[in-house]
């Protein structure tokens, strides 16, 4: 991947996304291909080929999707499964038919069966049912890494994919009905000083582990791996982490911390706790060279800090 290629990256308004333009401009990269949702609707078929067609891009970083916390999960399994299929189904085809040389496919750590030992080894994949709280979107994160692979088999492409850890950073989601638990702690807890509120009542038991990774890491590695790693059959695919976890209780109090919230933490144990335990073997990527910069203090610190700057409600 030379700096003058045409690289597509879908979904680059996005957490991961932004991410990937980021780090690519930063590193030379000019030749880049970007559509709005609104410009370019992935799960229109017909508008995904005339787009192909068109830019014939070299190099696809496949990071749109629907994503989104336990609760907007459990309130909308069927949007998350179709729309998420769509949108892989659709890229991957077109970039296949109009000549891609590479495509890196954005998966989850959630694909992996919610009883795989820890860490979850990449060869967990397809070892038992994924955790039911997110099984639709998993089961679309599933089908992806299996269209790569299927793809690398028939027709000799290289599409590979990342699995990464639970992601935190600019333009991350912070509506509480739809954000990942490290965004939605962020603004719950920031909204929480902003008020006054002296107690702060959280979804389940705060016993579930889980391991975090700041989003311009990832970035970092999704490059790396565009240049160093190439599918082979049955290998597509590969973990990205920190290889550290943290309760999510853990979790909460330094949140709480760094917004500076003083109150009391109650546990709604009525509400699912999800995952029980996300935490992921990194030995593949850290043997290709790439290790994360940010702890899951940078991590929480500057997330935090990019949410009062630009998403706050109270700014």
């Amino acid at each position: 991947m030379r700096p003058s290629d045409k690289i597509y990256v879908a979904g680059h308004t996005g957490l991961v996304g932004s991410a990937v333009v980021r780090a690519l401009a930063r590193e030379g990269y000019d030749n880049l291909v970007v559509r709005t949702r609104h410009q370019l609707d992935l799960r229109d078929g017909p508008a995904v080929e005339r787009f192909f067609a068109s830019e014939a891009p070299q190099y696809v970083f496949l990071a749109a999707a629907r994503v989104g916390g336990i609760h907007a999960n459990v309130q909308q399994p069927a949007d998350f499964i179709r729309d998420n299929l769509l949108i892989q189904c659709n890229v991957i085809d077109a970039a296949h038919r109009h000549g891609a040389a590479k495509l890196l496919f954005l998966g989850s750590s959630c694909i992996y069966p919610g009883n795989s030992p820890r860490p979850v080894a990449e060869e967990f994949l397809l070892t038992g049912p994924p955790e039911a709280t997110n099984a639709p979107y998993a089961v679309a994160k599933v089908a992806g890494v299996t269209m790569c692979d299927s793809y690398n088999r028939q027709f000799g492409t290289n599409f590979i994919a990342a699995m990464p850890a639970d992601l935190a950073g600019p333009n991350d989601n912070f509506d509480l009905e739809s954000a990942h638990v490290l965004p939605a702690l962020i603004r719950r807890f920031h909204e929480a000083v902003q008020q006054g509120t002296e107690t702060v009542e959280l979804w389940g038991t705060g016993t579930p582990r889980r391991e975090f990774l700041y989003v311009d890491d990832l970035a970092d590695a999704l490059i790396l791996l565009m240049h160093r790693f190439d599918a082979a059959p049955g290998r597509c695919h590969v973990n990205v982490g920190s290889g550290v976890d943290l309760s999510v209780a853990e979790l909460a109090d330094r949140v709480a911390q760094t917004a500076g919230y003083e109150g009391s933490i109650t546990w709604n144990h009525d509400m699912p706790d999800g995952f029980r335990h996300k935490l992921l073997d990194v030995t593949r990527v850290r043997e290709l060279g790439w290790r994360e910069k940010h702890s899951i203090d940078d991590t929480i610190r500057k997330t935090y800090q990019w949410f009062v700057a630009n998403a706050s409600p109270a700014t």
